[in-house]
């Protein structure tokens, strides 16, 4: 499995405004990726033109050296490109276990009637010919983020630092070749932040291409190995953690 993801000199204006001036990031296989920076920085922007949610003005985005640039959403899913959201996006009421068996059932080709059509099914008992292979994928998955113990649990009814494993859960049963993180740590507490540093690191390990937007600067700097740092729209630092806590730019526009 393959996975290289590159925003090459990414631009975005937003009217007057310029809120990624020419930006280039990279993602590899097996590695995690951060990208830090204050509020109004432009992260958000660039993870937005990497996931599709919005094109650059000027730039491109690759994945595996293939143009994406102008790809859907729902197009770059299908090529391996998985993402989570900075506002938890879960099925309420459906259990832990369905949640997951969501991304596991959208990696096939099948139409998205088809899709919904067999996950249904299966709420009813009801088994198709890949439902054994899907079930092995959110076994699999849950026994990783640590979600057995939740699993028949309704979503709607759980706490976010577990709302957050089951987000993440989910597009990791979509087997992504990159997986694009928009502030995964958002309302865990430190013990539930650990875990999650844990199993992005597992993630990595198993040839998932990671790159994150983060506020947690404890969490990027204990599990990234490479950290891209923005102010105003621009990249003003690149580098492993260590080089980055310490870049003269970056203390004096972020971590000061």
């Amino acid at each position: 499995m393959s996975g290289r993801l590159e925003g090459v000199g990414i631009t975005k204006r937003f009217g007057g405004l310029t809120a990624v001036d020419d930006v280039s990031v990279v993602t590899e296989a097996g590695t995690v990726a951060a990208l830090i920076g204050p509020n109004g920085a432009g992260k958000t922007t660039l993870f937005q033109c990497l996931a599709g949610t919005e094109h650059p003005d000027a730039g491109h985005v690759r994945l595996d050296g293939r143009d994406i640039t102008r790809a859907a959403p729902d197009a770059r899913a299908r090529m391996g490109l998985g993402r989570t959201f900075q506002r938890l996006a879960i099925f309420p009421t459906l259990s832990v276990a369905d949640n997951l068996r969501v991304g596991a059932e959208n990696r096939t080709n099948a139409t998205a009637p088809v899709r919904i059509g067999a996950l249904l099914a299966a709420v009813f008992g009801f088994t198709f010919t890949d439902d054994k292979r899907h079930q092995y994928r959110v076994d699999e998955v849950a026994s990783l983020l640590e979600l057995n113990g939740v699993r028949d649990e309704l979503a709607g009814s759980l706490p976010t630092g577990t709302l957050r494993l089951v987000e993440l859960g989910r597009a990791l049963c979509h087997d992504p070749k990159v997986l694009l993180l928009d502030e995964p740590a958002s309302g865990l507490d430190t013990t539930e932040t650990g875990h999650l540093q844990r199993v992005l690191r597992d993630v990595a390990a198993q040839g998932v291409a990671v790159l994150l937007v983060e506020h947690d600067v404890d969490l990027v700097f204990g599990v990234a190995d490479r950290v891209y740092a923005m102010a105003e729209g621009r990249l003003i630092a690149e580098g492993r953690p260590g080089e980055i806590r310490r870049h003269p730019a970056v203390l004096d526009a972020y971590l000061s």
